[in-house]
C-alpha cells in the first residue's frame, strides 16, 4: 500500500462523518447528507435509537449514579464508595457523541437541552489543566495515572473526544469541543515525547487523538497518536493473573505483528488508531502491517456473522481457527470496532471487501444486539445457546452471555456503543471521491453527496430489489459505482429499464452523463444458501449454516415441534433451500442417538441413530433471534449421514 503524507493541517476539515482522512482518495459522507427511511431496515433502527435509546441510556446512568460522578468531583467531595466501574465516565461520553450525531442528523430541541445538560455536568468537574476523569486524581480516589493498565484514563479521555469531534463535525465549535480540546492537551503535556512514556491499557486514545487532530486542526494530536502506537508492544504494562501481556497488545510492536490477538475490542481500537496514523504519516510499512492483520484475522479469527472474539476468559480472540459457536463469545462493542476499522481500511483503499465486512457485522452483530424497542441489549452473541436463557431481570446484568437481551449491564459498554453507531449510520451507506459516488450500503432513503442527489427504493435485506433514482447529478460525465456483494453470483444491473446485464462481485460501476429521471436497477437475488465451514474449525465440522442475502439465519427451538429437540436435528443438505418470508425452510430429520456403552458419554460402541423422523425446519434470521421470548438456538446444524 502506497500512502502519500499529509499536509499540515491549516483549517477546520469541512463538516463530515466520524472519519476524515486528509489524504484517501474516497471521502465519507456526513450524517445529514442520507436520510433513510423511517419504514426501511435502518431507517427503523435509527427512529427507534433516537426516540428510545439514548434516553434509556441517560436514564440508567443518571439511575445509578455513573452522571452524578461528575457533579461530586464538580463539588470537591471525597468519594467513598464511587458507583460504576472505573470507565463509567465513558459510557457517558458515548452517550454524549451518539446524542450529537442524532442532533446533526435531525435537529431536536428536547434532544438538544438533555444534551447541553449534561455537557455542563461533565465540565464541571474538569480540572484547571485539563484533565478529567470521575475515578482518578480526587480526594478519596488513586492518584492520577496511577494505573495505567486498568485505570481506563485515556481510554476515558478517547470517547471525550470522539463525542466532541461529532460534535464539531455537525457544525458545533461549543463547550463539548472546548473541554475536550483542554483534556487532549493536557494528555500531550503528560505524554509526550518530553513527558511520561506511558501507554493506556485499553486502546482508544490512538484513534481518538487522531480524529481529533484532523477535526481540530492540531497536528500535536496526531503526533501523540504516533507516540502511544510506536511504545505499544514494548512489554510496559504490567501483567496481571489470567491478563497476559497479550491482552494489552503490549507483548509486540504493532508493525510486527501479523494478526489481531488479545482482548477483541482493544486490538481493534488499536489497530483502528495505528491505520490512522499510518494515513496522516505517509507510513506505508505500518499500513500494511494493519492491513495484513485484517486479512489474517478475517480469514480465521472470524465468526460467520462477523463477530469477532472466541473467548470468554479475556473477551479476546481466540488461535487460528477457534471458533467454537456455543462458546463464542463475540462482543457486541469488538462488532463495533470491527466497523470503525473495516471503514478505515476502505477509506484508503477502495477495495469493496471492507464494505463486505461492514455489511456482514451491521446486519448480524450490530442489529443483533438492540431489542426492536431499543430498550434491552445483547453483550454477547453466541452462534449456539443449548438452553433458553431465564429472562433477564430489570435490574443491572453481570453480563448477557447471550441467552438474552438485558436493559443494562455491570460493564455497559454495548448499549452505548450501538448508539452512537446507529445515530451515525448514514455516514457508512456512500462515498464519494474525484469520479463520482459510491453506495456501498443498501437501504432505502436519499443521499446527497456533492452535485449527486440519489433516491434509494428497497426493502433490502427482505428482498433483492435495489431502485437508484437520480434526482439530480454533475453536469458533466461522471460515475456511480455499486457494490455488489461478495455473497452472490448472480446479481444484474440495468439502466432506464434497458436489457439487464450480469455483474460479478465487487464493483459495478456507470460512467454516463446522467440526468435527473435515470434509473439505474440492481437485482441482487436472495435464494437461501448453505455455508460451509473450513475444515480446520473443529467446532462446527459436520455442521452447515444457511444464508439468505447478507442474513445469517438461525433455528430456534420455538420453530420445533415438541419432539424435537434442537440438538437432535439434523439437516439435509442434498435437498433444496426453500426461500420462506425472510428466512429459509429446510428438510431435516430428528434423530434418537443410542445411548453410550460405557459409564462415560463415550464407548466403545459407535451409536446408531435409532428411528429418524422428519422435521420441517424453519430458519429466521439471526439479529431477530430471542424476540419472541427465551428459547434455544444455533446457526451451524449438523447434516444427516
Amino acid at each position: 500500500m502506497t500512502l502519500s503524507a499529509a499536509p499540515a493541517h491549516e483549517k477546520l476539515r469541512p463538516a463530515t462523518g466520524p472519519v476524515a482522512p486528509v489524504t484517501s482518495a474516497q471521502r465519507g459522507l456526513g450524517v445529514a447528507d442520507v436520510n433513510l427511511d423511517p419504514s426501511g431496515f435502518w431507517g427503523t433502527r435509527q427512529a427507534v435509537n433516537a426516540g428510545a435509546t439514548l434516553q434509556h441510556c441517560l436514564d440508567w446512568m443518571e439511575h445509578l449514579g455513573w452522571i452524578g460522578n461528575f457533579d461530586r468531583v464538580a463539588r470537591g467531595e471525597t468519594t467513598v464508595n464511587r458507583p460504576g466501574w472505573q470507565f463509567s465516565d465513558s459510557e457517558i461520553y458515548k452517550l454524549l457523541e451518539a446524542m450529537a450525531w442524532e442532533l446533526g442528523r435531525r435537529p431536536d430541541a428536547s434532544l438538544a437541552a438533555s444534551f447541553d445538560a449534561l455537557v455542563d455536568r461533565v465540565g464541571a468537574a474538569q480540572d484547571d489543566d485539563g484533565y478529567l476523569n470521575t475515578a482518578h486524581g480526587h480526594p478519596g480516589l488513586p492518584p492520577r495515572y496511577s494505573d495505567m493498565a486498568m485505570g481506563h484514563e485515556l481510554y476515558n479521555t478517547g470517547h471525550l473526544l470522539q463525542a466532541a469531534v461529532a460534535r464539531l463535525r455537525t457544525g458545533n465549535d461549543d463547550r463539548l469541543v472546548q473541554i475536550a480540546r483542554r483534556a487532549a492537551d493536557q494528555v500531550c503535556e503528560e505524554f509526550g515525547a518530553d513527558g511520561r512514556d506511558a501507554i493506556c491499557g485499553h486502546p482508544e486514545i490512538e484513534v481518538a487523538l487522531v480524529e481529533a487532530g484532523r477535526a481540530f486542526g492540531e497536528r500535536r494530536y496526531l503526533e501523540q497518536a504516533r507516540l502511544f502506537v510506536e511504545r505499544r508492544g514494548r512489554g510496559t504494562l504490567p501483567v496481571r493473573p489470567l491478563l497476559s501481556a497479550e491482552y494489552f497488545q503490549d507483548e509486540i510492536p504493532v508493525r510486527e505483528a501479523s494478526v489481531l490477538r488479545g482482548h477483541a475490542v482493544r486490538a481493534l481500537y488499536l489497530s483502528a488508531g495505528a491505520f490512522d496514523v499510518a494515513v496522516e504519516t505517509g507510513d506505508d510499512e505500518l499500513a500494511d502491517a494493519v492491513t495484513d492483520q485484517w486479512r489474517n484475522t478475517v480469514a480465521r479469527r472470524t465468526y460467520l456473522t462477523g463477530g469477532m472474539g472466541s473467548r470468554h476468559q479475556d473477551e479476546g480472540f481466540g488461535d487460528d481457527w477457534e471458533l467454537p459457536a456455543d462458546r463464542a463469545y463475540c462482543e457486541t462493542c469488538a462488532g463495533v470496532a470491527s466497523v470503525m476499522l473495516a471503514w478505515r481500511l476502505y477509506l484508503a483503499t477502495g477495495e469493496a471487501r471492507y464494505p463486505d465486512l461492514i455489511e456482514r457485522t451491521l446486519f448480524n452483530v450490530v442489529a443483533t444486539s438492540p431489542s426492536k424497542d431499543g430498550r434491552s441489549f445483547f453483550y454477547a452473541n453466541p452462534l449456539h445457546v443449548r438452553e433458553p436463557g431465564a429472562s433477564a431481570s430489570d435490574g443491572v446484568n453481570n453480563r448477557a452471555e447471550g441467552g438474552v437481551r438485558a436493559p443494562w449491564f455491570d460493564v455497559s459498554c454495548c448499549p452505548t456503543n450501538v448508539a452512537r453507531t446507529v445515530a451515525s449510520l448514514g455516514a457508512y451507506i456512500a462515498s464519494i471521491d474525484d469520479e463520482g459516488i459510491a453506495v456501498l450500503q443498501y437501504a432505502a432513503g436519499e443521499i446527497r453527496a456533492g452535485d449527486f442527489v440519489l433516491r434509494v427504493q428497497t426493502r433490502y435485506p427482505d428482498e433483492g430489489t435495489v431502485r437508484v433514482l437520480i434526482v439530480a447529478a454533475p453536469d458533466d460525465e461522471s460515475r456511480i459505482r455499486l457494490r455488489i456483494p461478495g455473497w452472490t453470483d448472480s446479481a444484474t444491473l440495468s439502466v432506464n429499464g434497458g436489457e439487464a446485464t450480469d455483474v460479478a462481485p465487487g464493483w459495478a460501476d456507470l460512467r454516463r452523463m446522467f440526468e435527473p429521471g435515470d434509473e439505474v436497477l440492481l437485482e441482487l437475488p436472495l435464494a437461501p444458501r448453505l455455508s460451509w465451514p473450513d475444515a480446520r474449525i473443529d467446532a462446527v465440522r459436520g455442521a452447515v449454516a444457511v444464508e439468505r442475502g447478507p442474513l445469517v439465519l438461525c433455528l430456534e427451538s420455538t420453530d420445533l415441534p415438541s419432539y424435537a429437540p434442537i440438538e437432535d436435528v439434523r439437516l439435509d443438505p442434498d435437498l433444496p433451500l426453500l426461500a420462506h418470508a425472510d428466512g429459509a425452510r429446510a428438510n431435516g430429520v430428528v434423530c434418537a442417538p443410542a445411548e453410550s456403552s460405557g459409564p462415560l458419554p463415550f464407548g466403545g460402541v459407535r451409536p446408531i441413530v435409532s428411528d429418524p423422523k422428519p422435521v420441517d425446519v424453519t430458519l429466521v434470521p439471526y439479529h431477530r433471534w430471542a424476540e419472541r421470548g427465551p428459547a434455544a438456538m444455533r446457526i451451524f446444524i449438523p447434516v444427516t449421514g
